[in-house]
């Protein structure tokens, strides 16, 4: 956009050179150089504003003859619903509405393009076939970059490659089947932690934040898993980093706004803004850069004493060489971000489908009792005591399934291309909506929406739900740009919620409140989600 503004800018001058040259009759202010100019240079970001938001996009860009949704705006597209509703929930009603052959057109603000993929063969030619010809967008790179670090998550071609490589012994299969006992530990600490909060004089009960402690509880896993530190976040919920990340995760109306305003402005001119909200982040930030300073200084520390070798990711990013130190604080801003932020949002829609479904409550508590340890008992779980569960596995898929943690992502054409036959030029957004094709009517049928475990109980069905594409999930995305992090973040999820589960009977504190969903990285309950813990004895 600067470029172009350049541009315009040398084209006026050029122009009113040459009329005071050679015909100054026709010069629209003879008398000074610079109205001139200023004059020319307007008329033409006019004129390149109307090309832009109306002339190409609805006469001229080859993507109009494809599905429309109804309803557009002559400027502001599609814009309207989009930013009313939550996240993906205008594209889950498209995708089940709107007649397409894998692909959809709508028009984001001022007209911008997007293509939804809608099917799972275009979904398999951008996410496997030709995943490294669609990357994410410039601004979203600088965006999310400032939060989550330029690490794995944002890593583009060979250099995704060579990180993902490097990284993967720290989430190999075998890695991660021994960290259930990890897993299982915190999640006993924070049940246990919840349990001290019920009084007597409170019939046993108690109300609880539980997006709170899910926060505090998947941050201390990856602490304890990814960097081998014990953030203690949740016996102190003042932990430092915990209120620094509540802090980021938690943005109001004003921030929402301030990152739409990110996708007009730069990203420089932004930041310079004296905004509360700048300030803040700019603090957060701060604060999390020096913790991952601090563990890289004392992981190497420790190895290069002869400490014994750890399979944590920071280790394993230490011992592979292939990072610098400024590379290795972007990994953890990463990892510490997305690998507890994700989970924890996934804990607190099972927690709320598990308060709206009591008959699905029972159902996964007596599989719970009958099958685990005592959460009062010291003894030893392994990947296998949980991973047998049926319905503990079918109630976690199902919950990821209809509110996955993530609901949208963004991809952009690197050039001219072709989605299931159709012509995509270059700069294209291209959009992945998990919160659409998850609930898809075509891929799972007329109860799609429906939150219903036993879809996922039966012969074959386990690792599907009955659907009959694996693309029919894209929680985790697929293809070598899929979630490194998948089999763990499942791991803790099943922990978690099979001792909370075991140990309570959970209830919404208003059973009458409606849902209203706040969009952003994740998806969660709009003023958190305040739920009525009843301790269940004998476990």
């Amino acid at each position: 956009m600067a470029v172009q503004k350049r541009v315009l800018l040398l084209s006026a001058a050029a122009l009113s050179f040459l009329s005071f040259r050679y015909v100054p009759q026709l010069a629209i202010f003879p008398a000074s150089f610079f109205w001139n100019v200023a004059t020319i240079f307007l008329f033409e970001v006019i004129a390149q504003l109307a090309w832009t938001i109306v002339v190409y996009p609805l006469f001229l860009s080859p993507l109009r003859h494809l599905p429309q949704p109804p309803d557009a705006s002559l400027v502001l597209g599609h814009f309207k619903r989009i930013f009313k509703e939550p996240t993906g929930e205008p594209q889950r009603d498209w995708i089940d509405n709107v007649e397409n052959d894998g692909v959809i057109y709508y028009r984001w603000l001022f007209n911008e393009s997007r293509v939804l993929v809608t099917t799972p063969k275009a979904l398999a030619e951008v996410l496997v076939q030709r995943n490294y010809e669609f990357v994410k967008p410039q601004r979203i790179r600088q965006g999310l970059g400032r939060l989550l670090g330029v690490g794995i998550l944002l890593a583009e071609g060979d250099e995704h490659k060579r990180q993902r490589r490097a990284l993967m012994p720290a989430f190999s299969f075998r890695h991660v089947k021994d960290l259930y006992p990890t897993f299982w530990d915190k999640s006993r600490e924070m049940v246990k932690k919840m349990a001290d909060g019920i009084k007597p004089e409170d019939n046993g009960t108690s109300i609880v934040e539980i997006r709170d402690w899910a926060s505090r509880a998947t941050l201390d896993i990856i602490g304890v898993a990814g960097m081998g530190q014990d953030f203690n976040a949740i016996d102190n919920p003042e932990n430092e980093l915990n209120t620094t990340y509540k802090t980021i995760f938690s943005p109001g109306r004003g921030a929402q706004i301030l990152q739409l305003v990110a996708t007009l402005l730069p990203q420089w001119f932004l930041m310079l803004l004296p905004l509360k909200r700048n300030e803040e982040m700019k603090a957060a930030l701060g604060t999390i850069k020096r913790v991952a300073g601090d563990l890289i200084r004392e992981k190497r520390a420790k190895m290069e004493k002869g400490g014994r070798s750890e399979l944590d990711i920071l280790s394993v990013a230490l011992e592979s060489g292939g990072f610098s130190d400024d590379e290795l604080v972007n990994q953890l801003m990463t990892f510490l971000a997305a690998g507890h932020e994700t989970t924890a949002s996934a804990m607190t829609w099972a927690t709320y489908l598990l308060c709206k479904h009591p008959e699905v409550q029972r159902k996964l508590r007596a599989e719970i009792r009958a099958s685990l340890p005592s959460i009062t008992s010291s003894d030893p779980i392994t990947s296998t005591t949980i991973d047998k569960l049926p319905y503990l596995n079918a109630v976690l898929n199902e919950t990821m399934r209809v509110f996955p943690p993530v609901p949208l992502t963004l991809r952009e054409t690197l050039s001219d291309t072709t989605i299931q036959g159709s012509f995509i030029p270059a700069g294209t957004s291209i959009i992945i909506c998990p919160w659409a094709i998850n609930t898809s009517k075509a891929l799972w049928g007329d109860d799609a929406r429906d939150f219903n475990p036993d879809r996922w109980l039966g012969q074959g069905r386990a690792n599907t739900g009955g659907a009959d594409s694996n693309y029919a999930i894209t929680t985790f995305l697929h293809g070598p740009r899929s979630c490194i992090g998948k089999d763990f973040a499942k791991a803790e999820f099943a922990c978690l919620v099979a001792a909370m589960i075991g140990r309570f009977e959970i209830e919404l504190e208003d059973p009458g409140r409606k849902l209203e969903i706040q969009g952003g990285i994740t998806a969660k309950p709009k003023g958190g989600l305040n739920v009525r813990l009843t301790e269940v004895e004998g476990w």
